[in-house]
């Protein structure tokens, strides 16, 4: 059982640090919108393809463009603190229960 408890509490630590890291491309696709940046430059293409995909299902979805202002990176920014707080903090409490058996 406390194999299965350290797999669920590293499946956790994994599941933070990448949501963490697209939280941080989420921002930084936020602040290059401000900015002319080049289209061709290897970074903000990398950005822009791993971010546009998500960031077109929720502009498609809901309606978060308020006189130019986008505000789908801010929702994003919130379902990843949700997912942080209630996805990573189930898996660890769940993972720290498995160890204690």
């Amino acid at each position: 059982m406390f194999i299965i408890g350290n797999f669920m509490a590293g499946l956790a630590r994994v599941l933070d640090i990448i949501l963490v890291f697209y939280m941080w491309v989420i921002v930084a696709r936020a602040v290059l919108s401000w900015v002319s940046p080049d289209p061709y430059n290897p970074i903000v293409r990398f950005i822009n393809n791993i971010t546009e995909p998500l960031l077109y299902q929720v502009r498609k979805r809901l309606p978060v463009v308020f006189g130019g202002l986008d505000l789908s990176p801010i929702l994003i920014i919130l379902a990843i603190f949700f997912l942080q707080e209630f996805l990573v903090g189930s898996l660890y409490g769940m993972a720290a229960r498995i160890k204690m058996m």
